[in-house]
């Protein structure tokens, strides 16, 4: 897996997770304090996430970050 697979992979899963929960984008993007633009491109896996950021939306979710690695 090289680095765009990995961003796409970890996008879909905190995606799959948030709909499973019936949570919108936005409401994610307001519990982590992030724009909606922004939280548009990590579940695209069009940015690089730190993992302060997946904490954040690990939290707002309610979910363990390695749930975003599976």
């Amino acid at each position: 897996m090289n680095e765009s697979q990995l961003l796409i992979a970890v996008g879909q899963n905190i995606k799959k997770i948030r709909t499973q929960k019936k949570m919108s984008q936005n409401k994610l993007a307001e519990a982590c304090r992030f724009e909606k633009a922004s939280m548009s491109r990590i579940e695209a896996g069009k940015t690089n996430v730190t993992l302060l950021t997946l904490l954040k939306i690990s939290t707002a979710l309610e979910v363990n970050v390695r749930d975003f690695f599976e």
